[in-house]
């Protein structure tokens, strides 16, 4: 009986440490790239092939009728791509086994938009002559590689964070009921106007005013422009709260300033930049809010600086939407100013409950 009793317990704990490799294991997601061919811009420009690379995690599933179930697409903000997603602040949370986005359950889709990651963009070569495109075309291009490269037909869920929360309100408009529920966070549904137009102005005019930028076909990186939209992306990214309690003298103010820049300056480039931030000069979604009637979950944080709570945008426009919750999640000392979006610790209830809310 000792002897057996031995053996379950080695058992149990083979299980136990198998179980546990299983919640930290990284990740290993699928990695491609779809090309569309001859590219139409808004604008009226063209390319004759634009790439979009992405990753996936899961497998996709369909019914009997052959449509897909359980596909999640999720959109990055600017400057990103979808590789942030795998960060421990997120897929620890909603993609480790039970999690709610599960990838034995779900099959995820992290594409790079147009000008991010690995995707098309002006630093391919083309550089300052790389069409002008704007968020229709980073949808657009989104759309295609859903429908036409990943042959799917219909959208679980579409989750997506600043720039990605955007791109969800321009989809929810253009492809409508293509998902059974919306989860955009940290952003508006007017045009970038006021100090959100104002940070992204003073990025391009700090590199453009840069003797080395040449107007964009510049021999090095135009550093002295770079150091100042970078430190203009610091400032909007993080958080007052959490800043002064891990950085309460100037030296330590100082230092992790240079660290952050540091860390970051290495894979900027000057012409993708300006792209990144311009992009969103055409977005107004406003006039069409109504023809969004899924379910919407639109989370914000009290400490963004690109969306300050106090203009009350998100609170006067939620109601134009049937089935749309607004969230605003109070400023402290575990949220991260506008990065908050990533933190799904801080809204995973809310994530949650929309999936309840829309499921069939």
């Amino acid at each position: 009986m000792r002897t057996i009793i031995q053996a379950l317990g080695v058992l149990v704990a083979s299980l136990v440490a198998t179980s546990a490799l299983a919640q930290t294991a990284p990740l290993k997601p699928t990695e491609g790239d779809y090309t569309i061919r001859d590219f139409k811009f808004h604008d009226g420009e063209s390319l004759p092939e634009l790439k979009l690379h992405y990753r996936t995690l899961g497998t996709a599933k369909r019914d009997a009728a052959g449509h897909v179930i359980n596909a999640v697409l999720i959109l990055h903000g600017t400057g990103g791509t979808g590789a942030q997603f795998l960060r421990p602040q997120f897929a620890d949370v909603l993609f480790k086994p039970g999690g709610l986005l599960d990838p034995a359950k779900y099959y995820i889709i992290l594409p790079d938009g147009i000008g991010h990651g690995a995707s098309s963009k002006p630093s391919d070569g083309l550089r300052a002559k790389f069409p002008k495109y704007d968020y229709d075309d980073m949808v657009a291009a989104q759309h295609a590689l859903v429908k036409d490269g990943l042959k799917v037909d219909h959208l679980r869920l579409i989750l997506g964070t600043s720039m990605g929360c955007m791109h969800i309100f321009v989809w929810g408009e253009t492809y409508v009921d293509y998902a059974d529920a919306l989860m955009p966070l940290a952003c508006q549904t007017v045009p970038l106007a006021g100090r959100n137009r104002m940070w992204r102005h003073m990025i391009i005019e700090a590199i453009k005013a840069d003797p080395s930028w040449m107007g964009g076909d510049y021999k090095t990186q135009p550093m002295a422009g770079l150091r100042t939209a970078e430190d203009l992306l610091i400032v909007a990214g993080t958080s007052p709260l959490p800043l002064q309690r891990d950085h309460p003298t100037r030296d330590s103010a100082d230092a992790i300033t240079d660290e952050t820049f540091n860390k970051a300056v290495g894979n900027l480039d000057a012409n993708d930049l300006i792209y990144q931030v311009d992009a969103s000069r055409t977005y107004d979604p406003h006039p069409n809010l109504e023809r969004i009637t899924v379910p919407v979950m639109w989370i914000n944080s009290g400490d963004d600086f690109i969306n300050p709570p106090e203009l009350g945008i998100a609170e006067r426009e939620v109601g134009r939407m049937p089935k749309a919750t607004f969230v605003l999640i109070p400023a402290g000392l575990d949220t991260h100013g506008h990065g908050t979006h990533t933190w799904a610790a801080l809204w995973q209830d809310r994530l949650a409950a929309l999936l309840q809310a829309s499921a069939r």
